[in-house]
């Protein structure tokens, strides 16, 4: 085979992986489904931040992310209280092709009671944490930072558990940050950029997941800039 011809070829697809969504439509009524779609960055990071049993801290007290229902109100850092509307969820299996490690943080890693026990998140799980190597460019700016950056192996270890784990994530009202077993934790938000970076079939494909969203722009601003990206998101939000 010719050099020509490998390139043309391109990269091996995605494998495909089966999502979970609970949501609120715009009428307020119940959507439940289940979709199969490519195991791509921009879905991936829609099921993948919190791991069965995580306590989110809710108007009525902590309760397991598995047990939320849409509509429940979700206590936030920041302007009260707001609407869960969108609950994605996915199988993570140690075998499968392509996924990261789960990631396990010790009870006050990042502080008191940050987190109060100790806590395992998904690959897309990003906290309310500047690491110090961002501090000076962050400028005192709290950013969102994604979970594995703080792997050091003792307070933050990357784990691979030996059954499957059903991950999770979630989106409010509007893009905030709730607290997760006493974590600052961000909710979901795909971000301009990714949204831009994947052809109009998959985006099209990727909005349908959310029922209450009918253009990016609907996901609403970031509640706090990103790292490392936090400058491009801080111009387009």
């Amino acid at each position: 085979m010719t050099e020509t011809a490998t390139k043309a070829e391109g990269p091996p697809p995605a494998p495909m992986r089966s999502y979970e969504v609970a949501a609120l439509r715009a009428d307020g009524s119940l959507y439940i489904g289940q979709d199969t779609a490519p195991a791509a960055p921009l879905f991936e990071a829609a099921f993948a931040a919190f791991a069965h049993g995580t306590p989110i801290q809710t108007v009525q007290g902590d309760i397991a992310i598995e047990d939320l229902q849409p509509g429940d109100m979700i206590h936030t850092s920041a302007g009260g209280p707001a609407q869960l509307i969108w609950i994605g969820s996915s199988r993570f299996i140690p075998a499968d092709s392509g996924r990261l490690p789960l990631i396990r943080i010790m009870p006050d890693s990042f502080g008191e009671g940050r987190p109060s026990s100790f806590l395992t998140l998904g690959p897309a799980a990003r906290v309310l944490q500047t690491p110090p190597h961002l501090r000076a460019a962050a400028e005192g700016s709290h950013l969102l930072t994604p979970l594995r950056e703080f792997v050091d192996g003792v307070n933050v270890i990357e784990v691979t558990p030996p059954t499957p784990v059903r991950l999770f994530h979630i989106c409010l009202s509007r893009h905030a940050v709730i607290k997760a077993g006493g974590l600052e934790m961000e909710t979901f938000h795909p971000g301009v950029q990714a949204l831009r970076e994947v052809a109009p079939g998959l985006r099209d494909r990727f909005l349908s997941m959310f029922p209450q969203i009918a253009h990016g722009r609907d996901f609403g601003p970031l509640a706090h800039p990103r790292a490392p990206e936090a400058a491009e998101d801080r111009a387009d939000s």
